[in-house]
């Protein structure tokens, strides 16, 4: 039977109850009386269900379909604001055990290039990052006991938040590696890490077993309720995602849905962001094999209605992307992007030669971190490089409660200014700057308690006179 509260995958993912989801949503796709007061329930700001959420994404009336957009923009700005967090993938190794037929990781892929970076070798790519601007990682590590321990992934972690490079500092270090014990992610909170991440890649048991054939990942249970583990570990931060592609989209959609609603109803915290990939090409994986591929405006429609259910949560696009993309599902949902990003074992320090490559998928976006800031600002958004809230404990449910409220624009609007600050002072082209200053200067009349923004605006100053590292 589905329950939310359960902590056994199978019963808060129930086969059943999904495709109850999927056929009411068919049922009701053209219930305008329904449709139209769903969309009021998510005006809201409270979220809507999984079956909700799922009437919205099959609609197709062209009115309520524009109004489902409308609403998503709305709501990112309302929870949000116009900032945009940057962040950048480091990939720590490539050793991998498990058999998953979709990454180039697998096990069987004997032609691939497999590294692992010494802590020589994390110094010389965190100083590549650090001189590029970036202060917030992302490390990735394939699953592999013998290569890849939990003492090698702490040893990473502390040597990244060692490294002091000029003015730079990675600030945030958030980690995506493979299920493990309640045990092991007490010591990644030890370790200060920020959110944990791991991907369902697909909801679907049947399919999960299909494409993760070997290995320990092809546990489906122990993997989808890794979640709870890690909370149960002290984790707040979580991070949910699949990779669309793999199975019906309708099916992972709702799925996702319901396991934010698990978190909720466990934990009181629902996921801290939710990442939407798609399957792309990469070494010896051609996404066209995979037939529950996505469009475009499908996968518009999947951001904007993940907005509207989740009102609170960070969403996340990759450069898996491409710069026409992002771009449209920043302004429905998407409140976190990585710039410049490197999907390869030590692609930052220097350039791979053809025939030595090593990334997990093709890159779409390959923008400087720099064209990425300036393509932001022209768009009217603040590229936000903040890591306050992590810093001074405001995560899990103390960042929530803030963000429902709306309460944390008072932190997080005058925290993207000073440190878009720090990245026009340190790091940005002559023809970065100026537009930086000019929508700098613009924005602090954006901060509504006046005290916090002559405050911000005096710290500003002190940036410009060499100062770094002011938070609220």
């Amino acid at each position: 039977m589905y329950n939310p509260k359960s902590l056994k995958a199978e019963e808060f993912i129930n086969h059943q109850e999904v495709l109850a989801t999927l056929k009411y949503a068919e049922e009701n796709k053209n219930n305008l009386e329904l449709i139209d007061q769903i969309l009021n329930k998510a005006k809201q700001r409270k979220g809507l269900t999984h079956q909700e959420a799922a009437v919205l994404l099959d609609c197709q009336d062209s009115q309520r379909v524009r109004e489902i957009f409308n609403l998503a923009e709305q709501l990112k700005k309302d929870f949000y604001g116009n900032r945009i967090v940057i962040f950048a993938p480091l990939y720590l190794s490539n050793y991998c055990v498990n058999g998953c037929v979709y990454c180039p990781y697998h096990f069987k892929n004997k032609h691939i290039t497999r590294k692992k970076l010494s802590q020589e070798d994390i110094v010389r790519e965190v100083t590549a990052l650090q001189d590029m601007g970036h202060k917030r990682l992302a490390i990735e590590a394939g699953e592999d006991p013998v290569n890849n321990p939990l003492e090698y992934i702490l040893e990473c972690i502390k040597t990244i938040y060692s490294i002091k490079h000029k003015n730079g500092a990675i600030r945030r270090v958030n980690v995506n590696i493979a299920a493990t014990t309640v045990e092991n992610y007490s010591k990644l909170k030890e370790a200060g890490i920020g959110t944990y991440i791991l991907f369902q890649e697909t909801y679907h048991k049947d399919s999960y077993e299909k494409l993760h054939p070997t290995g320990p990942k092809h546990n489906y249970a122990y993997h989808t309720e890794a979640m709870d583990r890690a909370m149960k570990g002290g984790i707040d931060d979580v991070g949910l995602g699949v990779l669309f592609g793999l199975e019906l989209y309708r099916y992972e959609f709702a799925s996702l849905l319901m396991h934010a609603e698990h978190l909720e109803a466990v934990h009181g915290v629902g996921p801290h962001t939710i990442s939407v990939p798609r399957i792309k090409h990469a070494d010896d994986i051609d996404p066209n094999v995979f037939d529950n591929g996505i469009s475009d405006d499908t996968f518009a429609k999947i951001c904007a209605c993940i907005r509207i259910a989740v009102p609170y949560t960070g969403m996340i696009i990759s450069t898996r992307e491409s710069k026409v993309i992002r771009e449209k599902v920043i302004r429905l949902g998407v409140s976190q992007i990585s710039g410049a990003s490197r999907t390869s074992v030590g692609g930052y320090y220097e350039e791979e030669a053809e025939d030595d490559k090593s990334e997990q998928f093709d890159v779409s976006d390959k923008r400087t971190l720099d064209e990425v800031v300036k393509w932001l600002m022209e768009l009217g958004y603040i590229p936000s490089f903040c890591t306050a809230c992590y810093r001074e404990g405001r995560t899990g449910d103390r960042f929530m409660s803030l963000c429902k409220n709306g309460e944390i624009l008072n932190c997080c609007h005058p925290n993207a200014l000073m440190t878009l600050k720090e990245y026009l002072m340190d790091y940005a082209s002559n023809q970065t700057r100026p537009i930086g200053d000019k929508l700098i200067e613009k924005e602090l009349d954006n901060i509504p308690n006046p005290k916090i923004k002559k405050i911000a605006a005096e710290n500003i100053n002190q940036i410009e006179a060499g100062k770094r590292d002011f938070r609220f």
